[in-house]
């Protein structure tokens, strides 16, 4: 049987692992300067913890794990024959893989209150899963970072994770554009077209003006059944571009509408402060289609890449209420691992230093030598420098050529005449070059 990869996963080189390292390096960096400490979930849940948090759409795409046994025993050849997938979906899966970080740590919130002080600032990079349809940059199992500050309801957070993005993506020297809402303009919208008990069909559609454009929103709205009169004056709205200032006339009747103004208003004056290399963009489009959404969102798409987003987040006021928690708000970004390292790939943005290769392996010319060169490999290693010993006496090409697979910049050569010796030779295979050296000077060496 041939070996191969389940449909949207991947496998990952040394080198590839070493690039991802690198970019999960600079967000643990820049996550922990504010205070933000790490923590792990398991990587499945019981299925009732995640259903019904994402929406309709987001609950298909939940990788769900069968019960242990004879999970058939228990469903009838009603059942069977109704071919009902949500009836049977519950009767043969009790777990699923999260699909998220962010219920996965409203539940962990809940669950240890009394041991955590509050606000409570964590990140988490970790894997998800998702059935969704793989194409370029969306895979059905994919890395997420993030970021989450839950028990306090103050604004500075959001501005804080604003800043968070930008600091880290100018790090990594990637040029970004955060758009940013609130979901209380939407909801302002939402009333004054009279569609307020369609809010989440609403929602949904307008999360899909990226994928669809401007006819396809609408076309949506058609079908989730939204009055004609609202999604004509809706696709007006999307043809002007509404500014904060045309929303603040289009709003003044709606109170939510006007205290989802208020905040987007603070973050943004407070935000613009700071900011290095990013851009931060009002865009009332922005609906962020998961339901916890309550507030302030956020979503960012890397500049001069067609990736779609590398990361998004929000404001959300109760979702540690579904797990028993109550009154206690919660605001969160998470960075894309995945297609921000396929944007650095594309825009050549790497480091060359980031691949940590052998910086130095030793030729085996027989056990003698052998015993000789490992004592050179221990001291280097005992001096933080990358080392290796060749691990059989193989033919020298044979050696060499494996140097050149694994990209080691030099070799060292400890024969019968450089066991007892001070300096030994060492090749600079890139140039052929081969000069003796002490310890202390292949440290300088091939340390830069």
């Amino acid at each position: 049987m041939k070996p191969s990869l389940a449909k949207g996963t991947r496998d990952f080189s040394a080198i590839e692992v070493q690039k991802r390292q690198y970019i999960m390096n600079v967000l643990r960096e820049e996550f922990e300067l504010r205070g933000y400490d790490p923590i792990e979930t398991p990587s499945f849940e019981n299925l009732e913890t995640l259903t019904g948090k994402y929406g309709e759409e987001g609950d298909r795409l939940i990788f769900k794990i069968l019960r242990s046994g004879d999970f058939t025993s228990k469903i009838d050849e009603g059942a069977w024959a109704n071919k009902d997938a949500k009836t049977l979906g519950a009767k043969v899966a009790d777990k699923a893989l999260r699909y998220d970080l962010t219920v996965p740590f409203a539940r962990y919130v809940v669950q240890h209150q009394n041991e955590i002080a509050f606000p409570f600032k964590r990140y988490q990079m970790q894997p998800v899963w998702r059935a969704d349809r793989p194409q370029k940059g969306r895979f059905r199992e994919f890395y997420q970072c993030d970021a989450d500050v839950v028990g306090s309801d103050s604004l500075w957070q959001e501005v804080e994770l604003i800043h968070l993005y930008d600091a880290a993506f100018t790090r990594l020297g990637l040029g970004a554009t955060i758009k940013v809402n609130n979901r209380k303009i939407l909801a302002g919208m939402a009333e004054v077209l009279g569609i307020s008990d369609d809010f989440v069909a609403f929602t949904v559609a307008i999360d899909k003006l990226d994928k669809v454009g401007a006819s396809g929103v609408l076309d949506e709205m058609t079908k989730q059944g939204l009055n004609s009169t609202a999604i004509a004056t809706f696709g007006q709205w999307l043809e002007a571009g509404l500014t904060l200032e045309a929303l603040s006339a289009l709003l003044q009747d709606s109170e939510e509408g006007k205290i989802g103004l208020e905040e987007m208003n603070f973050v943004l004056t407070n935000a613009v402060e700071g900011l290095q290399d990013s851009r931060l963009v009002f865009d009332f489009t922005l609906a962020r289609g998961l339901n916890y959404y309550t507030g302030t969102i956020f979503e960012v798409a890397a500049d001069g890449v067609a990736m779609g987003s590398v990361g998004g987040g929000g404001r959300y006021a109760d979702l540690t209420s579904i797990f028993g928690l109550k009154n206690t708000s919660g605001v969160g970004i998470s960075f894309g691992l995945d297609r921000i390292y396929l944007c650095l790939e594309e825009l050549d943005l790497f480091p060359e230093a980031v691949a940590g290769k052998a910086s130095i392996l030793f030729a085996n010319f027989g056990e003698a030598e052998a015993a000789s060169a490992y004592g050179w490999v221990q001291k280097l290693v005992a001096n933080g420098v990358r080392a290796e010993l060749y691990p059989d006496a193989a033919k020298l090409k044979k050696q060499f050529d494996f140097a050149d697979k694994k990209q080691v910049p030099y070799m060292a050569m400890v024969g019968t005449n450089e066991m007892a010796a001070d300096a030994i030779p060492v090749k600079n295979l890139a140039t052929g070059a081969q000069e003796s050296k002490t310890l202390e000077e292949i440290i300088a060496l091939v340390r830069g």
